[in-house]
């Protein structure tokens, strides 16, 4: 059935991915040299090793957490007080999680998008999107002061509708919006019906270079960074006084503490029903030939989404690849974070036929990595903030995908409040206010992949929500996208 009779309202019809799948040898022969590991991690080259924390340590902060809150929220803290004594726990190596693994979108929103701002926090809205394009200009403008070579591109993004109920969507929403022909002639896919171009709200990084220079910059800033040293347990007595944090060989005694362990748990128990961990995977091609470029005439280089629940993310990287992840998010029973769930061939199999559907003039094409990591998931699907034991411990988690810009203005939260300043930041309601947690198990796990279920049953009913998405909606836990 062609996208311009999609049937009628309610009645299940097929993807586009689904009418136009390449045929499945096609899909071996594209798989058939790819090797699991990230592309980002491996592409960095990093010989940098930080020591392993084995003795008693004192600081005036302490930052749990290598990844961008922490490394952010280290080097902030630095540029505030330069003679701050901070110091850096990491459980492995820096930036080796979900901020060397994503996809190097750096989205202005701090609230997952305007409809999910919007529903939340109607009355500041607005106010949440202006400091959200602030933030965004000032993580680009430290990036230049501090020198950071992590490859960012103002390119803006694409929203694209790939089905005919989306372009719908998109005319609901902000932009202008491009019919088919002009959105094909940004990036040539068959597949594209309508699209927006977001030219200023997004920007383009290697996630793996942003987190390691992070790093170099905080070192260079006197932060002791510490790897290889995981963070096992935190006593905060009383209402004053010095906060205890002890790692398998050491322990540093702390007069603040910032906690940024984002989808590990936590080591407050208030927070630990707050996230959940959700799988996201990707692959990378070869770098594409100046005819496979012209072919798809990507010149503009905009990260691109589609409209779908299930969506699909993809971007080029500076040498030309493609990254091409989303679609399966995939919630595993336990809250588990584990390597064994980035072992995943069927979505692998199901993301590279996308890619070659998307594109079909790559006919051919290799993929050369694949990967998967952990989003670290809230029921407002963006980050909370919250202060625990008489202010002395600071904490944001919960990004839900968008995190790369949005860590930078939590760092900033959790500074604001650990120095006990009123802020904007500090006194918004969606930094004040904390999210519903998820339920315990079984409940996690049954109500979870019951919401991919009948998201996936949507993308396949013109974006129909049926009764537990209503339920949802209705309860403040609904996102469509």
């Amino acid at each position: 059935m062609s996208p311009a009779n999609p049937g009628r309202r309610g009645a299940a019809q097929p993807t586009v991915f689904e009418r136009d799948a390449p045929p499945a040898s096609l899909v071996d022969a594209a798989l058939a040299q790819t090797q699991d590991g990230c592309f980002w991690l491996e592409d960095v080259g990093d010989a940098v090793a930080y020591p392993v924390l084995d003795r008693a340590h004192t600081a005036d902060l302490l930052v749990v957490g290598g990844g961008y809150t922490g490394l952010w929220t280290a080097v902030k803290a630095k540029l505030r007080n330069p003679a701050a004594r901070v110091v850096l726990l990491e459980a492995q190596t820096v930036g080796w999680a979900a901020s060397g693994r994503n996809g190097g979108f750096c989205d202005a929103s701090l609230t997952h998008g305007e409809d999910n701002g919007r529903t939340r926090w109607p009355d500041e809205y607005d106010t949440l999107e202006r400091l959200g394009q602030e933030n965004l200009e000032a993580l680009a403008t430290a990036v230049d002061a501090l020198g950071i070579d992590c490859e960012l591109e103002r390119t803006g993004s694409l929203d694209v509708a790939v089905e005919p109920h989306q372009v719908a969507w998109l005319e609901e929403g902000a932009g202008d919006v491009l019919d088919t022909e002009a959105v094909r002639a940004q990036v040539n896919s068959p597949t594209y019906l309508a699209g927006v171009w977001h030219r200023d709200s997004t920007a383009m990084v290697h996630p793996a270079k942003l987190a390691k220079e992070l790093a170099r910059v905080a070192t260079g800033l006197g932060v002791e960074i510490f790897e290889n040293s995981a963070a096992e347990s935190l006593d905060a007595p009383g209402r004053s006084g010095p906060v205890l944090v002890r790692t398998p060989r050491g322990s540093v005694r702390a007069d603040r503490v910032a906690l940024a362990t984002n989808v590990f748990p936590s080591l407050l128990a208030r927070t630990r029903l707050m996230t959940v961990p959700v799988y996201d995977y990707a692959l990378m091609t070869e770098p594409l030939s100046a005819a496979q470029l012209d072919a798809i005439e990507w010149r503009n280089r905009q990260g691109v989404g589609d409209m779908a629940n299930q969506f699909h993310y993809y971007r080029l990287s500076a040498d030309n690849r493609i990254l091409f992840g989303g679609y399966d998010a995939v919630y595993h029973y336990g809250r588990k974070v584990r390597s064994a769930y980035e072992d995943r061939p069927k979505t692998y199999r199901t993301l590279a036929a996308h890619l070659l559907t998307t594109f079909p003039q790559l006919e051919g094409i290799r993929f050369t990595h694949r990967w998967a990591g952990a989003i670290d998931t809230s029921t407002q699907f963006c980050a909370f903030h919250g202060l625990a034991k008489s202010g002395r411990i600071a904490y944001s988690a919960g990004f839900t995908g968008l995190g790369v810009a949005a860590t930078h203005f939590a760092a900033d939260v959790m500074l604001d409040r650990l120095s006990g300043e009123r802020t904007a930041r500090t006194e918004l309601e969606m930094v004040r206010k904390k999210p519903l947690p998820f339920p315990p198990e079984p409940a996690a796990a049954v109500g979870i992949n019951l919401t991919r279920w009948a998201l996936d049953r949507a993308d396949h009913r013109a974006g129909e929500r049926n009764a537990w998405l209503r339920a949802l909606d209705a309860a403040g836990l609904g996102f469509d996208s």
